[in-house]
């Protein structure tokens, strides 16, 4: 308890001047504000707000985590959630619908987070995208509400529009016991229009027997790079994957339940009556408060203690990349384990060298124990202080909390009446915080001579556009958070990371500092990647930074469904090429010309212009899904831009 104290004390210090500046944005504009400490986001609606049927937009890609609940919960831009505080109406393409039917009953070892881990090495990270996944058949009712949570939360990791779950029994004593048993009555009354329709028919349907399910353990690097735990140990010898579990994760978002943390210390406790501890570190994250002050209560957190786990803030934490490690340096090759939702290079702790896997809470915990991806807790067996070799008993752990659930501290601050007369807590003189400042609108003009900033090789997710960790404390400050502008990004030119030629000095730099003195100079540029462009988080950031330092175009073989949205928003082309071969026909020195903006119209091509360095020139078509509204966003100069000029 000593050290989650210190470790929410120290937070709010250190960020103090943020929260001063959401509290006062909160208050003047009639908004309530969950203070430092309340928990992640998506578990606070989980506990608060939604319910079945429910429509919710978040700025988060892990708000779908609503949907088990069986509410149609959306990750968005924040610029579409501006929209909607506005009034403005929010619009989606129509989604098709994937059908996962689940059969049989999960047990022993199996936990609802092998039902995404498994759906995922199927569909694979773009899988899901333009389509909502919807969960049916026999197997739902033997998954928890929170369950249920977990598996919809992931669905992220597919490029999923969201995941959801009919409702059944599970939501409905999870509603009574967080104290919304009024609501669960009214989904009773209405039950029969928060189920599939019968008869209904999917775009795809993919079946997975719960019953026959193995734990899974997937990555490293990806989350969609699926493996049984039993066969993992052989495939990491064979890749060269590091054996040795470094240090184990468990919480978060996804994973931070009061089943999850019960289950977890049941096997906890198994290894301490048997006078073990883990061999790999290990860390607790609570996913709110209601759930440390539950655990702290009911004896869990300190079983996960004894056994060597540090309790952290109820936060994101190392999920994001809000870690100090320090038990191995930076570039060393190494593996941990984690109940996180996604596993991109260096995303938790910053080193391109760390093998992350994902996998449920109960493998985490075993794998700490055991301290080698080797063990396999369905077969192998430990041996106690006393020399004896014994096998971990399966998991158990309550649903829910016999008594009810602890609320813990009191960390929310209701709007005032009025706070018309407040004033929002911005210091000019910050390097945290920065008011925007509205984008320029389009001249009129075609897009002559853009420069390559760089032309990305391979995966290139938000986390390689604007990278989380120690960066996330300049969220608040535009220009200062630009710094990290594609510094994840591999360079077709020379494979390397954040390094790219300056075409006006000939000298190589890093891309931020490459954008800048393009911008300064007058130039603009475009980015060239990859299939699926800019997966994961929904950064806005992503898209912020490349407009803000003078790129004016995304040209891609594919895009993120969010971020493709908020590049839209802020005034950029998020193109594709017509000929996924293009691609091949850009050079990192090239200049770019797209031709056609006069004309601008939905479904309606742009041409491009490739001029080459020794003289010849290639025209190719780029496709775009720009609507009538969102074309006027790039007039306008962006969505705000746009916003303003419809209030006057």
């Amino acid at each position: 308890m000593a050290s989650y104290t210190l470790t929410v004390a120290r937070l709010q210090e250190v960020n103090q001047e943020v929260y001063n500046f959401l509290s006062s944005a909160g208050a003047k504009y009639g908004v309530g504000f969950w203070k430092p400490g309340s928990g992640i986001i998506h578990q606070i609606i989980l506990e608060n707000y939604a319910y079945p049927g429910a429509m919710l937009i978040g700025t988060d890609s892990h708000t779908p985590n609503g949907g088990g609940l069986g509410g149609i919960c959306i990750g968005v831009g924040g610029a579409d959630a501006v929209d909607v505080m506005a009034g403005i109406p929010w619009e989606l393409k129509c989604p098709k619908v994937i059908g996962v039917k689940l059969t049989g009953t999960l047990s022993g070892w199996t936990s609802p987070k092998d039902v995404i881990l498994k759906v995922a090495g199927i569909l694979t990270v773009k899988g899901g995208t333009g389509a909502i996944v919807e969960y049916h058949g026999p197997g739902v009712d033997s998954i928890s509400c929170t369950g249920m949570a977990t598996i919809c939360n992931m669905g992220a990791e597919i490029g999923a529009t969201t995941s959801v779950f009919p409702y059944n029994n599970r939501m409905k004593t999870y509603l009574e016991k967080t104290g919304r048993a009024d609501i669960a009555t009214l989904a009773d009354e209405y039950k029969d229009d928060l189920v599939p329709d019968t008869g209904c028919q999917y775009d795809q349907v993919i079946e997975v027997d719960l019953s026959e399910l193995k734990p899974h353990i997937n990555g490293p690097f990806t989350p969609d790079l699926a493996h049984s735990v039993e066969d993992i140990g052989a495939v990491a010898e064979r890749n060269g994957w590091p054996l040795e579990v470094k240090v184990g994760l468990i919480g978060s978002c996804t994973n931070s339940s009061y089943e999850d943390m019960g289950r977890a210390a049941s096997l906890a406790k198994q290894a301490l009556d048997r006078g073990l501890k883990c061999k790999a570190q290990f860390t607790v994250t609570p996913g709110s408060e209601q759930i440390r002050a539950t655990i702290e209560r009911d004896g869990y957190a300190e079983v996960l203690r004894d056994v060597g786990g540090v309790v952290l803030a109820n936060a994101c934490g190392p999920c994001i990349g809000q870690w100090d490690r320090r038990d191995v340096k930076m570039g060393e090759k190494n593996t941990i384990v984690t109940s996180f939702n996604r596993n991109f290079t260096a995303r938790n702790d910053a080193n391109p060298a760390t093998h992350a896997f994902v996998t449920s809470p109960e493998i985490v915990t075993a794998l700490a124990i055991a301290g080698t991806l080797k063990f396999n807790p369905e077969k192998d067996y430990l041996t106690a202080a006393n020399g004896e070799k014994f096998k971990l008993t399966p998991p158990t752990g309550d649903e829910l909390p016999a008594q009810d659930f602890d609320p813990g501290q009191d960390t929310y601050q209701h709007p005032p009446a009025d706070g018309v007369s407040l004033r929002v807590d911005v210091n000019p003189q910050s390097n945290r915080l920065q008011l925007l400042e509205p984008f320029d609108k389009w001249d009129g003009k075609d897009l002559e001579d853009l420069r390559v900033l760089i032309k990305v090789k391979g995966k290139c997710t938000t986390d390689h556009i604007s990278a989380a960790g120690p960066w996330l404390k300049f969220r608040g400050h535009l220009d200062n958070i630009s710094n990290n502008l594609l510094i994840g990004a591999v360079n077709v030119e020379n494979d390397a990371v954040n390094k790219i030629r300056n075409h006006l000095t000939g000298e190589y730099d890093g891309v931020p500092d490459v954008a800048r003195h393009y911008k300064k100079h007058g130039v603009q540029w475009v980015v060239v990647g990859d299939e699926n462009y800019g997966e994961g988080s929904s950064r806005e950031h992503a898209a912020l930074e490349p407009r803000h330092l003078g790129g004016r175009a995304i040209v891609t073989k594919s895009f993120a469904r969010i971020h493709e949205t908020n590049l839209k928003k802020q005034g950029l082309l998020p193109l594709t090429f017509s000929d996924p071969q293009d691609y091949e026909k850009i050079r990192p020195d090239d200049k770019i010309s797209i031709i056609g903006l006069k004309d601008f119209a939905p479904g309606k091509p742009l041409k491009a212009v490739l001029k080459h360095s020794d003289g010849r020139q290639d025209t190719i078509l780029l496709n775009h899904t720009f609507n009538e509204t969102q074309i006027e966003w790039f007039l306008a100069g962006s969505a705000l831009n746009r916003m303003k000029v419809l209030q006057q």
